[in-house]
C-alpha cells in the first residue's frame, strides 16, 4: 500500500459539513451543543473543562459534552475526525502538529492545529514525603509512572530526567494504559511518582495520603540543567510556586511551568464561530473563574498570550485585538509559528513521496519494507537533514 501524505491532517467538507449539521451551530452567538475532550476524570484539565461547560450552561444554554481521555491520541482523535468541536489538551498539541513521537505514524503525521486559548499553569513530579528523590539531581533509581499513547506526559518526564543527566535507562519506567490509574500506583507503593499537576483532585488526593507528597525541585538558577530540560520540552520553564498540594504558604517550591489545558481545534473551522467561542470564554469568565485554583488563568490577558504549543486560530486573535490583548510581539510569534507549521507540513510530504519511491525502488530489488517499522526511522532522519530537529 502506498503511503499517503496526510490521512488525518483534513477531514474534508462533507465531514464538516455533516458535524455542522449536529452540532447545533448557528448564524452568530455561541453555538448551542459543543462537544470537547479532555484529559480523564480527576484531572486538572477535566476539572477546568467541566467548570467553563458549567459556566455556558448557566450563560448561554449551550450544551457541552465532555469526552475524557488519558491519552494524548485518545483526546485529538475526535477531534480530528471532526467528532469533537475543541480539545482541552496538553503537549500532545505540540507533538501532533510537528508529527513526532506517537504522531509520526503514517496514520497522523503533522497536524494543522490552532489554539483558541491556552491558560498557563504549572506541572512537577511528586514523591512521597521526605524522599531522597526530592532533589532534582538525585532522580536515579527512582520508579517513574508513564502512559502508553501519552508523549505529552511521557517526554515531558523524560525532559525533567534530562535536569540531572539522567534518561529512562537511568531510572525504572513504569508503563500504565492510562494517567488516573497512576495514582493508585503510588498509593500501592508500585511507583515513587509521576508528572502531576499542583491542583488537581489526584494530587490532593495523594497529598491527603499518609504518605504524604513532596515536590521535585528544579533550582532555576541550575542553566546547564535547564538547558537539558528545554532541549527535550522547549514549551517548560522555570516555576516558583507556594499554593498547590503540598505546598506551604511561603515556602515555594520550584517547579515547572508551561499551557495546559489548551483549547484547541484544527485551522478550517470557523473564524466566526471561533471568534464567538473566545468572546463566550471571556464574557463567561466571572462563572468560572474561582472553580480551583487554576481557572483564573482562563482571563484573557493571561491566556490570549503567546507564547504555547500551536499558533493562536484566527476568529480568537480577532477578539484578542478588539480587547487590546493581542500585541505585535504576539503577531510576530503567531506568524513564525505559522512558518514552522507550514514548513513541517511541507516536508511531511516531502518525505512520503521520497519514501515512496524508495519503496518502489526496492520492491524492484526484491526488497520489502514494511512501512510501521521503516517510515518513523526515515521521518526522524528526513527531519534532522532539513533542520526540523
Amino acid at each position: 500500500m502506498k503511503l499517503t501524505k496526510h490521512m488525518w491532517r483534513f477531514a474534508g467538507g462533507a465531514a464538516i459539513a455533516a458535524l455542522l449539521a449536529t452540532s447545533g451551530a448557528q448564524a452568530g452567538g455561541v453555538p448551542k451543543t459543543m462537544i470537547w475532550t479532555s484529559y480523564d476524570f480527576g484531572s486538572a484539565g477535566f476539572a477546568q473543562a467541566s467548570a467553563v461547560a458549567n459556566a455556558f450552561k448557566k450563560k448561554y444554554g449551550t450544551r457541552i459534552r465532555i469526552v475524557p481521555s488519558g491519552t494524548g491520541i485518545g483526546r485529538l482523535l475526535p477531534v480530528t475526525q471532526r467528532k469533537a468541536h475543541y480539545g482541552f489538551l496538553a503537549t500532545e498539541t505540540f507533538f501532533a502538529s510537528e508529527g513526532t513521537y506517537d504522531f509520526a505514524v503514517t496514520q497522523w503525521g503533522p497536524q494543522d492545529l490552532r489554539i483558541v486559548l491556552a491558560p498557563p499553569t504549572a506541572t512537577g513530579i511528586t514523591v512521597q514525603k521526605g524522599s531522597k528523590f526530592a532533589d532534582g539531581h538525585n532522580l536515579k533509581g527512582v520508579r517513574l509512572g508513564y502512559v502508553k499513547g501519552n508523549p505529552s506526559v511521557n517526554v515531558k518526564t523524560d525532559a525533567l530526567l534530562a535536569y540531572a543527566g539522567l534518561t529512562r535507562d537511568d531510572i525504572t519506567a513504569v508503563w500504565f494504559g492510562g494517567y488516573g490509574v497512576m495514582k493508585g500506583a503510588r498509593l500501592t507503593g508500585k511507583i515513587d511518582g509521576f508528572l502531576m499537576s499542583p491542583y488537581s483532585g489526584i494530587t490532593r488526593e495523594l497529598e491527603s495520603s499518609p504518605d504524604g507528597i513532596d515536590w521535585v525541585q528544579f533550582d532555576p538558577a541550575d542553566k546547564e540543567g535547564w538547558a537539558r530540560i528545554q532541549k527535550i520540552a522547549p514549551m517548560y520553564a522555570p516555576l516558583s510556586i507556594d499554593n498547590g498540594a503540598g505546598m506551604e504558604k511561603g515556602k515555594p517550591v520550584n517547579i515547572i511551568e508551561f499551557r495546559y489545558p489548551m483549547m484547541v481545534t484544527y485551522a478550517d473551522r470557523s473564524e466566526a464561530e471561533v471568534y464567538e467561542v473566545a468572546k463566550a470564554m471571556d464574557e463567561a469568565f466571572d462563572l468560572y473563574k474561582n472553580v480551583n485554583a487554576t481557572t483564573k488563568n482562563w482571563a484573557i490577558s493571561m491566556a490570549g498570550k503567546t507564547p504555547a504549543d500551536v499558533a493562536w486560530h484566527p476568529g480568537s486573535i480577532k477578539y484578542l485585538k478588539e480587547k487590546g490583548v493581542w500585541s505585535a510581539e504576539a503577531e510576530a510569534w503567531n506568524q513564525a509559528r505559522l512558518a514552522r507549521h507550514a514548513k513541517v507540513i511541507e516536508e511531511w510530504d516531502n518525505a512520503t513521496d521520497a519514501f515512496n519511491a524508495w519503496r518502489a525502488a526496492e520492491k524492484k530489488k526484491k526488497n520489502k519494507i514494511k512501512v510501521s517499522e521503516a517510515w518513523p526511522k526515515y521521518w526522524a532522519d528526513h527531519r534532522k537533514k532539513v533542520g526540523l530537529d
